[in-house]
């Protein structure tokens, strides 16, 4: 199986080296010297690792063959790739491969199924489950032992204890606009109630005065109504 272990950034000075973006827990093992790594093009390789360093916090490395910036500068942008035996894991138990993660079924505590992972956005600041609901939706779920709280690979599937509104947001907002709807609803018929009774009003008074008098209060009832109802 391959991982993508790194992505090489620029050239440093004139020898050969690059910098590096390091995407793995494990340089020490995927980016030691002697290394032989795939990459994407694979035009660009495939290329060994001769030496390593870290310098003013980023991880510099020249591979066999590249011996000046424009061969480096040539590098930039491409992928390492390590292959990586399916079985292997972590040495850390609570660390797991991208791999063994997809595909996870995830439920809540209480059994309530989620969705599937169908991927790993790997942030500066934590992981996050990218998971796929049964209606084609997606919610994201941080990598965080606070919320995931199980991952049993036997059983294919994580566990999740979610804070309030990390995946029942929508529920909420469907309900706030069902509630929004229904005081909508009764304030138009209120409001179609009073024209109704001021247009009766306006009729009588039509029929009891004459002609003038009837017809400017008749005129004034109507208009309210339409106000009232227009604003709510």
């Amino acid at each position: 199986m391959q991982l993508v272990v790194a992505r090489v950034g620029r050239a440093h000075g004139i020898k050969g080296e690059v910098t590096v973006e390091v995407r793995t827990d494990e340089p020490e093992l995927r980016l030691g010297p002697g290394a032989v790594l795939l990459t994407d093009p694979a035009s660009a390789g495939p290329l060994t690792i001769e030496t390593g360093r870290v310098h003013s916090g980023r991880l510099l490395l020249r591979f066999a063959g590249v011996r000046d910036r424009n061969g480096a500068e040539a590098l930039r942008n491409t992928l390492l790739i390590a292959e990586v035996d399916p079985e292997e894991t972590p040495e850390d138990p609570d660390e797991y491969y991208d791999h063994q993660l997809m595909d996870l079924d995830v439920v809540t505590t209480d059994g309530a199924e989620v969705g599937r992972i169908t991927e790993i956005s790997h942030l500066p600041s934590q992981d996050l489950f990218v998971v796929e609901r049964a209606d084609g939706t997606e919610v994201l779920i941080p990598f965080v032992e606070e919320i995931v709280v199980e991952i049993d690979l036997e059983e294919q599937r994580a566990v999740i204890d979610p804070p309030p509104g990390l995946i029942d947001d929508r529920a909420e907002v469907a309900s706030s606009r069902d509630a929004e709807d229904a005081e909508g609803g009764e304030d138009a018929e209120g409001g179609e109630d009073a024209e109704d009774g001021d247009a009766e009003d306006g009729e009588d008074t039509e029929g009891a005065g004459g002609d003038a008098p009837g017809g400017g209060p008749a005129k004034g009832a109507a208009g309210d109504g339409d106000s009232a109802g227009a604003g709510a």
